[in-house]
Order: structure tokens, then C-alpha cells, then sequence
């Protein structure tokens, strides 16, 4: 289980300064494009099943993964997750041709046809995101700004086994900033199947 905070900021104006804040903690950063695909009669979906695959760094890594049972309540996302690293030149054939999934050497891939019965896939599109990853009071956060068609988000997202300690810390270090946030409702692809950005 994958158990995030999740605390989204309103502009880009926050977003960089947050950033410039956390400037001298900051230890990587990657260039995300997100891809994903349901079961071409919705066997994913319909059981809140999320198939994902995610190049890294303009295709320098990918990664497949399996997401389900998510529930993201007050800024806190706990899931059930499952990946695993694929060549990315088999990545990119699977984008331009889904059913290529159903052939491609990977464990995960044939974990899923077997237990949703999933005999084809359709591409539901995707977002780039760039992520940069900071070490913070012993905590990793990741600052992104999400590119989707229809807009931008900003999010910082901490990976935990005592959210709501660090929910509360990040919340005191934004407000001790004063830049504004708000709890995430919404997963970022709860927002690109929306086709808008939340209010």
C-alpha cells in the first residue's frame, strides 16, 4: 500500500516559491511523460484499476505500473501499487500501438490480462510532469507541475508511513512561507479523465 500526502498550490507563483525555498535541499529532477490505457471494454476501470506507463527523462527509463483502490481523502492518498521497469523503445511501441501490450515481456502486463481478462487495450492519452525531488525534515517531497491539454497543475506529494505528521509539517512550513495551498481531491488522473483543471 502507497500511502502520499498530497497538498496542491494554486499558482505558479507558489509553486516557484516553494521551490526557491526548498533550493538548497533539492536532489534530482525528472522529466515525466505519463501514458494510459484501459481494457478496450473498460476491465480496468471499472474495478478503479489504473494502467500507466511512464517515461522517464526523454526516454532514458519506463516503467510500468498498476494502480488500484485508490482513495485520496483530505490530502491523503493511500494505493495499492505494483511496477516494473520495461525497455522504453517497447514503451513507445505500446503508445502508438496499444495492442502490442498484450505481447510485451512483462510480468505485470500478463498479471493483467489474467486477472481482469483484458484481451486489448486503448490508449486514454496522458501529461507530462516535472518533477523535483527535495530531502526535507527527513522527508522526500516531490514539487510538480503537471502539463495537461487543458491546463497546469501544482502539487507537492511526500511518500510516508505517518501521514498525518507530515501532512501537518508540510502545512506548517507553507503557511510559516505564506503560500497558500489547499488538500488534493483529486489524483492527476482523476483530472486528465476530467478534461479540466479543478476549482
Amino acid at each position: 500500500m502507497e500511502v502520499e500526502v498530497k497538498l496542491r498550490l494554486p499558482t505558479s507563483e507558489a509553486h516557484q516559491k516553494v521551490a526557491q525555498v526548498l533550493a538548497p535541499m533539492h536532489k534530482v529532477t525528472h522529466l515525466q511523460e505519463n501514458i494510459f490505457f484501459d481494457g478496450a471494454n473498460q476491465e480496468l476501470s471499472s474495478k478503479r484499476a489504473v494502467l500507466r506507463i511512464r517515461f522517464y527523462n526523454e526516454d532514458k527509463k519506463c516503467v510500468v505500473s498498476l494502480k488500484g483502490k485508490a482513495v485520496l481523502i483530505d490530502g491523503i492518498s493511500r494505493v495499492e501499487e505494483i511496477e516494473e521497469e520495461v525497455d522504453p523503445s517497447l514503451g513507445r511501441a505500446s503508445v502508438a500501438e496499444p495492442w502490442k501490450l498484450l505481447h510485451m515481456d512483462c510480468n505485470l502486463l500478463k498479471k493483467v490480462q489474467m486477472d481482469y481478462g483484458c484481451n486489448n487495450f486503448i490508449c486514454l492519452g496522458g501529461f507530462r510532469n516535472i518533477r523535483n525531488v527535495y530531502v526535507w525534515e527527513g522527508l522526500q517531497l516531490e514539487l510538480d507541475e503537471t502539463q495537461y491539454e487543458f491546463g497546469t497543475t501544482y502539487e507537492i506529494e511526500c511518500e510516508t508511513d505517518d501521514p498525518e505528521r507530515a501532512r501537518q509539517l508540510l502545512g506548517d512550513f507553507l503557511n510559516f512561507h505564506n503560500v497558500p495551498f489547499s488538500f488534493s481531491t483529486s489524483s492527476k488522473f482523476a483530472i486528465l479523465r476530467s478534461g479540466a483543471i479543478p476549482a
